[in-house]
């Protein structure tokens, strides 16, 4: 029962998290380390945004726990790909960190986002194949220069909708459920190193979001700041990428093997972009809204989708959970492809995506049938003011004919 020690990573890791996290809100309200309120902002009132640096501990005590586990005893005969996760996860947790403090600018944050990706490519964790025919990227310069690309664009993505209470936390906590599931099917049926990684990676990154909710969910006391969204990103990509571009080719191109009778061949690439629907969304409407205005692609902004759904008439609650569905919607159902007839999945699709649309949707359909009403009341008193002038001006013509008829005209004054 391998789950059992999954669940146990996940529980230190929850707990470790939500413990250090009460710790920095108290410490951070009561020292006052918070930032002032942005134009951008949606929050009123200023809130500390340290709670990155308590998943990044929780992360490391959960790591701590599986490298004296047997179970897990397989990832750490690498310990150059955990330590390379590790080391990448420090630097963007300073980096993080150093943002929210001192407002660093996008130049000095991309490159240190790119200095920990390429930490992580160095030591082992890259995109070696794509399981389309089973590829194989020859130049390890490319597969270099392809992971690095990668997990810089994943940490953008995941940052740029970090913007409600919850919103990150939450879909995290869903996408990496999924690919948890995903992850652990794949390593139960194949035995490789590649898939346990994945999986204790989703494992840790589950705790860390199960114990950051309570804390950020709306009204949030504690924000996970840069440093917690870059470092879910981090961890999304690389449990993507340790799956998705490690896959052996001579095992896929083989008829009879578990990639061909376990799971459609086009999950383990879709999957990865599935659970990431919505952040990578946002961010590539983000990078071309600031481009053709001019502007740089990380200048900030209040146009993301969770300002637009705020902008609609939803509150700040409905939207999240619009997210939620959103990302739940799309990951289950290409995961439903594993399990069930690929009809039946068409249909959960399907019918998911129509139900978020309309709850999407839902106040522009309002405010124009308030519009409506607004404008037919608007109507009707203008034709009544009119039909009252009228009556006015006729009153007031004959008021003043009577009073000619009784008075005699004054002459005007010299």
């Amino acid at each position: 029962m391998r789950i059992v020690f999954y669940i146990l990573v996940t529980g230190v890791s929850a707990v470790v998290t939500f413990g250090l996290a009460v710790v920095i809100w108290k410490l951070s309200t009561k020292y006052r380390l918070y930032p002032q309120i942005r134009d951008r902002d949606v929050h009123t009132r200023p809130t500390p945004r340290l709670g990155g640096v308590a998943m990044f501990l929780g992360m490391l005590v959960a790591f701590a726990v599986a490298s004296q586990l047997d179970s897990f005893r397989i990832v750490f005969t690498e310990p150059g790909k955990v330590l390379g996760i590790l080391g990448a996860a420090s630097i963007i947790v300073l980096i993080g960190v150093a943002d929210d403090i001192w407002d660093l600018d996008w130049v000095t944050k991309l490159a240190g986002q790119f200095v920990a990706a390429g930490l992580l490519a160095w030591q082992g964790v890259q995109i070696f194949t794509l399981p389309i025919g089973g590829q194989t990227i020859v130049s390890p310069y490319v597969s270099l220069t392809l992971t690095v690309f990668a997990v810089v664009l994943v940490m953008n993505a995941i940052n740029f909708i970090d913007g409600l209470d919850g919103l990150v936390a939450g879909v995290a906590l869903i996408a990496n459920s999924v690919f948890f599931v995903y992850t652990y099917v794949l390593q139960s049926s194949a035995q490789t190193e590649y898939f346990n990684l994945a999986s204790l990676l989703t494992a840790v990154l589950i705790g860390a979001c199960i114990g950051f909710l309570p804390l950020n969910f709306h009204p949030a006391k504690l924000f996970m700041g840069d440093a917690g969204a870059l470092l879910v990103g981090l961890l999304m990509a690389a449990s993507a990428i340790s799956v998705t571009g490690q896959i052996d080719p001579s095992i896929a191109a083989q008829p009879d093997s578990f990639t061909a009778s376990l799971l459609p061949a086009f999950i383990p690439i879709v999957l990865p972009f599935a659970v990431l629907v919505i952040p990578l969304l946002d961010f590539g409407l983000a990078v071309v809204r600031r481009l053709r205005a001019g502007k740089s692609p990380f200048s900030a902004d209040r146009k993301h989708l969770h300002h637009r759904l705020l902008d609609m008439g939803h509150s700040h609650l409905h939207a999240v959970l619009i997210f939620y569905a959103w990302t739940l919607v799309v990951s289950v159902g290409c995961l439903a492809y594993r399990f069930v007839p690929w009809y039946a999945a068409t249909l959960f699709i399907v019918v998911g995506l129509i139900i978020c649309t309309f709850v999407t949707l839902t106040p522009l359909s309002k405010r124009k049938a308030l519009e409506a009403r607004s404008q037919s009341a608007g109507a009707s008193d203008g034709v009544a003011d009119a039909r009252y002038d009228g009556l006015d001006a006729a009153a007031d013509e004959e008021i003043l004919t009577t009073a000619a008829s009784h008075h005699e005209p004054r002459e005007p004054h010299a």
